[in-house]
């Protein structure tokens, strides 16, 4: 329902009518109502009401963004006089109780249906309203002749009620079309990040696999066996175990929903084997090696990143969303609160920076300590900043200008240019290849050799859980097994008098 307010002018009642036009901006509209303000209060009212309810704006009264309900009424309208009395009262009292009802709750766009949408509307009506299946066959008929009107109009390019069979207790419903109607609810559910991750493996791996096979969700829920065979394919491919575990989660969550909404009786990815989870097995450096990288980036333009990456563990995000005031020279403190990361969501804009005011997870906002030399680069670095936007003028780039990470033009350094120039300084100083995010894990296992807890490393991290610290570092030290093989090799060893006996 449209918002909308009375308004008096000279002497009559008119409809303030407020609403969201096409190109998504507030628009209002003034209907009079053609009656006298003296008297005719609650007339103006109703008429009000009733006005809200049906009133569909002149820049989408018609094709892909009408409203479902105001499409089938419109439908009814328009082929009514082709329509037997019956027919015609069965249609009418059908979309009264219980489509217009469903449809204007939801305030659901003729764009916006589906079969999923529509088989949810069906399973709806059947749970909540107790419908027999000959109420949910004319409902269907409705639905399927009302989405032929607007296919005939060009308004919609397929009719999703065509690929439902009400008449059986089957969904028929693809997996592949189910999938990618979750992925689309999921896109304002999720972060940006979470949400291109999702939408690379279902576009890029799911669809692919399952599209040829055309399985329906009934038939997905009667062979879990689908399942794991798209498991094992991926195997067979080379995938690692840690993928395939990945995208195990998109399928199960996303049939999880299915099975919440009565699509289907149980999830079948809950009853077949997900592969092992590989133990992580990452490159570091040495402390030997750490120094001499942090020697050789001494004047480079990532000198500040590579020390906030080796020393203090922080992510790439964590480096790139640094800002000037999460810098605390007084306290000598550094705070990690901001994160700026680079993602594709499949829209065909490539790339983007997606900017965040939190971090991976709560446990990854920390405050560190500012030791000497970094507060010392960090002071040259905000100096140099000063003396580039004054050479610059109004060349610079005042958009970054609370960022620490930019370069001599004020632009910010960009995620993929951290992960490629970091490259070329390991080749070009004959230092062995690891990558950017490695740095993480040489901090923390040296953190770890130097004889720190779990505990400290898991906060200096910010780790959410101290067995994730655990299952990743603490087998990057082969040292501690030496010591503990030291202790109690003795076990192994004769003693003197074994020996001279």
């Amino acid at each position: 329902m449209l918002a909308g307010h009375l308004r008096e002018k000279n002497g009559y009642y008119h409809m303030i009518i407020n609403y969201k036009g096409s190109d998504g901006k507030r628009k209002t509209k003034s209907i009079s109502t053609g009656l006298p303000v003296k008297g005719n209060k609650k007339r103006a009212e109703t008429m009000l009401l009733e006005t809200r309810k049906n009133y569909v704006p002149e820049d989408i009264s018609t094709g892909k963004d009408i409203p479902v309900h105001l499409l089938l009424e419109q439908f009814i309208k328009d082929r009514a006089k082709s329509v037997n009395d019956n027919s015609l009262s069965i249609y009418n009292h059908n979309i009264r109780f219980f489509i217009r009802p469903y449809f204007e709750d939801k305030t659901t766009k003729v764009c916006e249906l589906s079969a999923t949408v529509i088989e949810r509307f069906y399973n709806y009506v059947k749970t909540e309203h107790h419908a027999t299946k000959k109420v949910i066959l004319q409902l269907h008929e409705i639905i399927t002749i009302a989405l032929d009107y607007a296919l005939e109009l060009g308004w919609i390019d397929t009719n999703p009620a065509k690929s439902i069979n009400p008449a059986t207790d089957e969904v028929s419903i693809l997996f592949t079309d189910f999938m990618l109607d979750w992925l689309e609810m999921m896109k304002s559910r999720i972060e940006t990040t979470t949400f291109a991750s999702y939408n690379s493996v279902i576009n890029k791996s799911i669809i692919p696999y399952f599209k040829e096979k055309a399985y329906t969700l009934k038939e997905m829920e009667e062979n879990p066996k689908y399942i794991q065979d798209y498991y094992q394919h991926g195997l067979n491919s080379g995938l690692s175990p840690n993928t395939v575990i990945r995208r195990h989660a998109n399928v199960r969550k996303a049939l999880q929903h299915a099975f919440q909404l009565d699509l289907i009786k149980s999830n079948p990815a809950d009853k077949i084997e997900r592969p092992k989870q590989e133990k992580f097995n990452g490159s570091y450096y040495t402390e030997e090696e750490l120094i001499k990288l942090f020697e050789v980036s001494k004047g480079d333009p990532m000198e500040l990143a590579i020390i906030l990456a080796g020393f203090y563990g922080l992510r790439r995000s964590e480096v790139l969303g640094l800002k000037w005031d999460a810098i605390d020279f007084k306290a000598k403190k550094i705070s990690i609160h901001y994160t700026v990361t680079e993602t594709n969501i499949g829209d065909g804009r490539g790339n983007i920076v997606v900017e965040k005011k939190g971090t991976k997870t709560k446990s990854s906002m920390r405050i560190l300590h500012l030791v000497k030399p970094v507060e010392d680069l960090l002071f040259n670095m905000k100096k140099e900043q000063a003396e580039n936007r004054r050479l610059c003028g109004s060349s610079y780039n005042e958009k970054y200008i609370e960022f620490i990470n930019v370069n001599k033009m004020g632009e910010r350094l960009k995620p993929g240019y951290l992960t490629q120039h970091f490259s070329i300084i390991l080749k070009n100083n004959g230092l062995r290849k690891i990558r950017f995010h490695d740095l993480r894990h040489t901090c923390a296992s040296l953190l770890y050799k130097k004889g720190r807890g779990l505990k400290e490393i898991q906060e200096w991290l910010g780790h959410s859980d101290i067995s994730t610290t655990s299952n990743i570092y603490t087998h990057l030290d082969p040292s501690s097994k030496v010591s503990s093989a030291n202790a109690i090799v003795s076990v192994l060893e004769p003693t003197k008098e074994e020996l001279e006996s």
